[in-house]
């Protein structure tokens, strides 16, 4: 077989602890390459799409778009900084072969660095150091890069890992240098700097069609949507693939819609290539970690792993005598409904029948993904009890 490069082609998230950043960079980027429509190019955190992101100024869950510079597409995975959303940041880093890793030029890499790190490193994707907010008064960005290089070696880096470029940002003004004492005008050496770092998407020329589900999202007219990187060969619509289930099985199915994302939007496709992140239609069924694959020749990818949970709540229907007062869904059956929805989108918790009735464990990642997920359906008409959270104990 062939190995060949989509050199037209890049696929890289960006990943930082909570608040260096992420999203007003990816918001500049957006702007500086014309991929913002007008009616939206004053408003701020354009990538914070729900409600929730935009008051608590965090990214909850993991989302892509694209740029063009020059002939290469350039799709972006704008990644949570939260390890309370850590299934998101496996996800998203399954779709694309390097890393902008974003560093507050004041703060350094703090603990949540580390964790989004430490998976990119092993999934050994391509690394750039972005120091940003360098116009801080209280910027130590010398110091800063040198805590960098520490945390690598701490992380058990390869000495290819280590050598990382840097770049020196500035993503509130949109400038970007690669020398800290010279100032930027605009993005331009972050994106060459993007095109000659980032490895380019690698397939086998005969190698038959294999993508991975790494997200879920719904339309109201065609259902269920699988968002997809496409590994090998190349996927049509209306084609007819095998649907590689988690539990092993495989099923037939046409792929009924096809889309790519361009900009902020996603437009209708006949085909997506190898590299391309793409949204299907057609299979009301499919979860994520499943993979779409060649009809007559299937070939499963491994399925994403995503870590354990690490705290447990109960959570049941408002069984006070003030029931009915702030919300309209009331009923074990239509929590449970909702809950049983949420484990579709979300890898990353579990819900487990507990001895009380209509109450629930929900098994998470910690108290913050439990109160987004709480107070997401408080605003959607649930009344609901929540118990004391606690840390789930495993024997070993």
């Amino acid at each position: 077989m062939t190995k060949t490069f989509r050199n037209d082609i890049r696929n890289v998230a960006i990943i930082a602890h909570v608040d260096h950043g992420k999203t007003t960079l990816v918001d500049a980027m957006l702007k500086q390459t014309g991929s913002v429509a007008t009616y939206k190019e004053m408003i701020e955190r354009v990538m914070d799409s729900t409600d929730l992101e935009r008051e608590k100024g965090i990214t909850i869950l993991a989302k892509n778009t694209s740029v063009r510079w020059g002939d290469t597409k350039i799709n972006i995975i704008d990644t949570p900084g939260h390890a309370d959303f850590g299934g998101e940041v496996e996800r998203g880093l399954a779709m694309v072969n390097g890393v902008l890793l974003l560093v507050d030029a004041s703060e350094g890499p703090l603990p949540q660095t580390r964790f989004v790190l430490r998976k990119a490193l092993e999934l050994n994707l391509s690394v750039i150091l972005v120091i940003n907010k360098i116009d801080r008064s209280d910027a130590r960005i010398a110091e800063v890069v040198d805590e960098v290089y520490e945390l690598f070696i701490d992380l058990d880096a390869t000495e290819d890992q280590i050598d990382f470029p840097i770049v020196y940002a500035n993503a509130r003004k949109g400038t970007a240098t690669l020398d800290p004492d010279e100032p930027g005008t605009d993005l331009k050496p972050l994106f060459e700097l993007l095109l000659t770092h980032i490895v380019a998407p690698e397939y086998d020329d005969e190698h038959p069609l294999q993508a991975q589900v790494t997200n879920l999202d719904a339309s109201p007219y065609v259902g269920r949507l699988a968002i997809c990187r496409v590994h090998q060969g190349t996927i049509r619509k209306d084609q007819i693939i095998s649907h590689c289930r988690v539990d092993g099985t495989v099923v037939r199915a046409k792929i009924t819609e096809l889309y790519i994302t361009e900009g902020l939007e996603r437009v209708d496709a006949e085909e997506a290539g190898p590299g391309e992140i793409i949204a299907v239609a057609g299979m009301p069924d499919v979860t994520i970690g499943e993979t779409l694959a060649d009809e007559e020749d299937p070939r499963p990818l491994p399925v994403i792993r995503i870590d354990e949970p690490s705290l447990s709540a109960t959570i049941g229907i408002n069984t006070s005598p003030l029931t009915g007062l702030d919300g309209k869904k009331l009923t074990a059956r239509m929590l449970k409904d909702r809950l049983d929805r949420e484990l579709i989108g979300n890898v990353s918790i579990r819900i487990l029948p507990s001895d009380r009735p209509d109450t629930w464990i929900f098994q998470g990642r910690g108290e913050l993904q439990l109160a987004v997920l709480v107070e997401t359906m408080r605003r959607e008409g649930f009344e609901l009890t929540v118990g004391k959270p606690e840390v789930v104990t495993k024997m070993i």
